[in-house]
């Protein structure tokens, strides 16, 4: 028992790994022992983190742009020239788009779809072969997605990305019924507000977080730990028997009683 939530030895690849909530997990991923792949659309930033996160683990960055099928192959190709096997897939690169509904273009629908949904669906499908040969029946494989709780709830401006957060829940419980076979679990985590480059426009605003704040039922904004710690858990032997979840960690958001309620 006491190796329960060890991941050490096992080898990752987290999209969108430069930044934010990807970035969050990367670290987490090396400090607790696996070897992790980031990848990023921005080169020098991507060597930058992979370098700094290296001083803890091993990590390695590959320069990759998700937005079309052929930058997905390309990162398959990449992953598949270091390695003969992959253990964790995380699915976090994602844009979102906030717009005033009378003027929401349709490049905003192209860019988040392409990315939020299209991306990693290609992904996984290249990366498929390395997933089945990482796998076993008493530790499979893992797939990550990194959904949103504006894909659970409603409002907003950000029209295409709650769509695209929802799409991507979908896609999580369709594969975990799909992919059980072949000895691969795939949960997606909903994050609530972490701070992150997505979120910068917000922490800018000292009312508005503590309007946000002040609507979370603990009390505050999501960190690096509680990020990496619920992806350490769906990567380890703990959650070898979990399949099809979509789990928030917000802070007790999605469990907040309305405000006609109150």
């Amino acid at each position: 028992m006491k190796n329960l939530f060890d991941i050490t030895g096992k080898t990752a690849l987290v999209t969108g790994g430069s930044r934010g909530i990807g970035l969050m997990i990367a670290k987490g991923f090396v400090e607790a022992g696996a070897r992790v792949y980031i990848a990023s659309r921005k080169t020098a930033v991507c060597n930058e983190v992979a370098q700094e996160l290296s001083q803890s683990g091993a990590c390695v960055a590959i320069s990759a742009d998700l937005s079309s099928e052929a930058g997905v192959k390309a990162l398959g190709d990449a992953i598949r020239e270091r390695e003969t096997s992959l253990n964790i897939l995380v699915n976090n690169a994602g844009a979102t788009w906030g717009e005033p509904f009378e003027t929401f273009p349709e490049s905003a629908w192209d860019k988040v779809l392409a990315l939020n949904v299209k991306a990693p669906f290609f992904l996984a499908r290249e990366l498929m072969s390395l997933l089945k040969k990482g796998a076993s029946a008493d530790d499979p494989s893992r797939i990550i997605n990194i959904g949103s709780i504006s894909g659970l709830g409603t409002g907003g401006s950000a029209f295409s990305y709650g769509a695209s957060k929802a799409a991507i829940h979908q896609m999580t419980r369709n594969w975990a019924y799909q992919f059980a076979r072949d000895q691969i679990t795939v949960n997606c985590i909903a994050p609530g507000t972490f701070p992150s480059k997505m979120t910068d426009f917000i922490m800018e605003n000292e009312s508005y977080i503590k309007t946000l704040i002040s609507d979370i039922p603990l009390g505050r904004f999501g960190t690096a730990e509680d990020a990496a710690g619920l992806a350490i858990f769906l990567s380890s032997r703990a959650a070898a028997w979990m399949t099809g979840n979509i789990i928030p960690v917000d802070g007790g958001e999605m469990v907040r009683p309305s405000n006609s309620l109150l």
